[in-house]
């Protein structure tokens, strides 16, 4: 079995059809050749489209939510989405920790609650867009509980707060990922203090660079379709430079603690706030940088100490940088529908970014919903195109079927602890082993055909014969008999049981819900062999037990064969 999923995995690289930006810039092999397809649904025409729809738009559709997709329209369901709220995971860690504490009153948190209410909202949360857009912009504006600096109410805190902003304003947002105590802490510049000629000391630069290079403009200067942009000799144009670092570090300076009362005690985390971790940070006049700071073409004088307004003037300037508007909608696009859109696609949705039609820069629910309703997006026909597609994310493909199987809690925590370990899914939600998320944007695996032809697959840069086989693994125990601490995340398929007697029926379940349609006439014949070979014993008067058995495995296997295919791990 492991060989052979290992078999599957490298045929999926193969079959990945990605275009798009090394580290920002899109690199398209397909010519137009998108752009001349069939004409985009305006709305479903089918369940399967709609199947479709939601994979995209959700952690993965439910009968009920094609159903609701079918009857309102892409539109009218994504509208819905976008005015739908979120539950709070600082709220659900504080009342994990009390319920933890009634039975063992020095009980404190771990990173484990936090992963229980991803888990919880992903499967079961109406508000399905927005906890995907958590999960988007949080490999984006990383922060990692795999960091000891990191603490799982501040990291709750900071996923709501990504949450809250999702269709909000893109220039609110960074702000308050700046100012996040747990964005401080894991870029260092909590508590940076400005420059001392005498002690040599100099701000620390760690945000300054990543703000830039991970958070906004990237490397290199775009086009606003995501092209890179070439000087008079062919070559790249860098972004910024070391300078532009060094003094953009001064403005985030004098930063630290929130506290009602500060004092230099507060500001070093002394007599902390018991909300400190979880509040904005707030301006210490003192430490902060009173030099000229020159950075991206702006200049703040030399002068008395003003923080705010050096903060403003450098996030305003960041926000209306020419390269913001194709960096994040190429980094969205990938995060919810392909790993290479064309420079067109990135183009329309750029130009969103930059006017939602009202005049707004940085409207993010017009962005989102640029890139959902775009025909590269909806158009059927592009499913089926060499050059289109994702790999899902091993943590979507958990909740996917969590969700198209109706898998509930035991406990109705959803007991699930760390998955990051290789041997099981390789991700865990806010766990990434450094800033740069657990694969970068522009990543070409190399000694491949993607390689050769430049393409990008961010997803597979986890994907190895230990991953591989960890995930296969992991799913065979978790369709069996579930997933987590006692296996508390289980599923009784009753909908699949009720059909198992026919495997034909069975596997069109599978099509639908996991491959929206396109499952091949091959892995179709595959699986209803299977399916087939368990056989349904006739009824007696003593064997219903053992009928019912027969019927639960026939489902288990379908739902498996077509989970560990090449043609469900690539989300097309």
């Amino acid at each position: 079995m492991i060989k052979s999923l290992r078999a599957c995995a490298l045929s999926a690289m193969l079959l990945v059809g990605l275009a798009s930006c090394g580290e920002g810039g899109a690199l398209s092999v397909f010519g137009d050749a998108r752009e001349r397809t069939t004409p985009v649904e305006n709305d479903p025409a089918t369940a399967e489209s709609a199947a479709r729809f939601l994979t995209q738009v959700t952690f993965g559709p439910t009968d009920n939510d094609i159903r609701t997709v079918l009857a309102k329209g892409y539109g009218a369901y994504l509208e819905g989405q976008l005015n739908a709220v979120s539950s709070s995971h600082m709220a659900y860690v504080d009342n994990r920790l009390a319920q933890m504490q009634l039975t063992n009153p020095t009980a404190t948190l771990s990173a484990n609650q936090f992963y229980e209410s991803y888990w919880l909202y992903a499967a079961t949360s109406q508000a399905q867009l927005r906890e995907r857009m958590k999960l988007a912009l949080s490999e984006i504006f990383v922060i990692s509980l795999l960091d000891n600096a990191i603490d799982t109410r501040g990291a709750a805190s900071y996923y709501d707060m990504l949450g809250t902003n999702a269709f909000g304003n893109y220039r609110t947002l960074l702000e308050q990922v700046a100012l996040h105590p747990m964005m401080g802490r894991y870029l260092t510049h909590l508590a940076n203090q400005r420059e001392d000629l005498a002690s040599g000391r100099k701000p620390d630069e760690n945000f300054a660079r990543e703000v830039l290079q991970l958070m906004s403009v990237g490397v290199y200067q775009l086009n606003a379709d995501g092209t890179l942009r070439r000087d008079g000799a062919g070559a790249t144009i860098p972004t910024y430079t070391s300078d532009d670092i060094s003094n953009l570090a001064k403005v985030f300076t004098g930063y630290s603690w929130y506290s009602p009362t500060p004092t230099n005690t507060t500001f070093n985390g002394g007599s902390r706030n018991v909300d400190a971790s979880v509040r904005p940070m707030i301006y210490y006049a003192n430490y902060h940088s009173i030099t000229a700071k020159t950075f991206l073409g702006v200049t703040l004088p030399a002068g008395a100490a003003n923080g705010p307004n050096d903060l403003g003037v450098a996030l305003d300037t960041i926000f209306n940088h020419p390269n913001v508007p194709p960096f994040m909608c190429q980094r969205l696009i990938q995060r919810l529908v392909t790993s290479n859109p064309t420079p067109g696609y990135v183009g329309r949705c750029s130009a969103v970014f930059s006017n939602n039609g009202a005049g707004v820069r940085g409207d993010l629910r017009a962005v989102v919903r640029a890139i959902l309703m775009d025909s590269e997006a909806r158009n059927q026909s592009l499913a089926s195109t060499p050059g289109y597609g994702k790999l899902r994310e091993p943590v979507i493909r958990v909740t996917n079927w969590m969700r198209a199987f109706g898998a509930t809690s035991v406990s109705g925590n959803y007991l699930i602890t760390s998955t990051s370990a290789n041997t099981s899914l390789g991700q865990s939600a806010l766990a990434s082993p450094s800033v740069f998320n657990f694969y970068r944007p522009g990543y070409i695996p190399p000694n491949t055909r993607l390689g050769a032809q430049g393409l990008t697959a961010p997803e597979f840069q986890i994907v190895d014969e230990v991953t591989v086989a960890g995930y296969a693994n992991t799913m065979q125990t978790a369709i069996g008999t579930g997933i987590g601490s006692g296996s508390d995340v289980r599923s009784a398929y009753t909908n699949e049981v009720a059909i198992a007697d026919d495997a034909n029926a069975l596997v069109n379940r599978m099509d639908l819900l996991l491959l929206y349609g396109q499952m091949s006439p091959s892995l179709r014949a595959r699986i209803v062999e299977s399916v087939n070979s368990v056989v349904i014993p006739a009824p007696t008067a003593n064997n219903a037990a053992t009928i019912a058995t027969a019927k639960l495995n026939r489902a288990k296997l379908a739902v498996y064969m077509t989970m560990v295919s090449p043609e469900y791990l690539v989300q097309r």
